[in-house]
């Protein structure tokens, strides 16, 4: 029996590229969520407009760890195999999907519970060159989870990810913004998540895309990222956490 897979889109004030996105999506794609975290523009309107997806809605903005914990929730709640997520900026390949997904359940293997996008996996033809400072600062983070967790990541901030469902109840998510990713990877180290890498393209369409407010500051945002990183790593170390059970409570 196939594996049921959600395809999840964290999306906050994108109605100019929502239409666009989504229909490329459902190409490739059965089960689509869209989580609207609370956009301030026509990202609401546009959605009850499109046909044959799921909308779940945060009334206040609450961050883009918030929109994927949600997603997560959703997938558990409604009996899900695998949540795939993939940004609703563009920089994402929808026609990867169904291979992305495939992974998480190999043939003659065990299951795997993370398969992630890798932006630097593999060098793709007429692929993006990234912003410098996000490509340091991706840098920076991945050699650091690498060293601290032997997790052997080249991307550790790509968002188009294939999880499988069941484990993501054991993570405890409680941050919410950018840094939420990050916070993940310390828990799913700790708790004996197998993880993989999938190559993905590398696509900016919009280099100047904001972060928004000080994470724009490159200083302030590796600060932010690093915060999250040590805080969580300090408190696997007080304490053993070895099932946490609590991503949906």
């Amino acid at each position: 029996m196939s594996p049921r897979v959600l395809t999840a889109l964290p999306v906050y004030n994108e109605e100019s590229h929502v239409v666009e996105v989504l229909a490329e999506v459902s190409r490739y794609a059965g089960d689509i969520l869209v989580v609207n975290d609370g956009s301030s523009d026509l990202t609401g309107e546009v959605l009850a407009e499109v046909a044959g997806i799921s909308v779940l809605t945060h009334e206040q903005n609450q961050g883009y760890g918030a929109a994927l914990r949600s997603a997560f929730c959703y997938a558990i709640n409604n009996d899900y195999d695998v949540v795939v997520t993939i940004d609703c900026d563009g920089q994402h390949e929808p026609s990867l999907i169904p291979a992305l997904a495939s992974k998480v359940f190999p043939e003659n293997d065990e299951p795997y519970d993370i398969v992630s996008g890798s932006r630097y996996l593999k060098t793709f033809d007429d692929a993006s060159v990234p912003p410098e400072d996000r490509r340091r600062v991706n840098m920076m983070v991945t050699e650091f989870l690498n060293a601290e967790l032997n997790l052997g990541l080249t991307d550790s901030f790509c968002g188009f990810k294939a999880y499988r469902t069941l484990p993501l109840e054991r993570l405890n998510i409680t941050e919410l913004g950018y840094a939420m990713p990050l916070q993940m990877w310390v828990q799913v180290a700790k708790l004996g998540f197998r993880v993989s890498e999938f190559p993905v393209p590398l696509v900016y369409l919009d280099e100047e895309r904001s972060f928004g407010g000080s994470l724009d500051d490159t200083k302030q945002r590796l600060a932010y990222y690093r915060d999250v990183l040590n805080r969580e790593l300090d408190a696997f170390e007080k304490s053993s956490h070895t099932a946490r059970g609590t991503l949906c409570d």
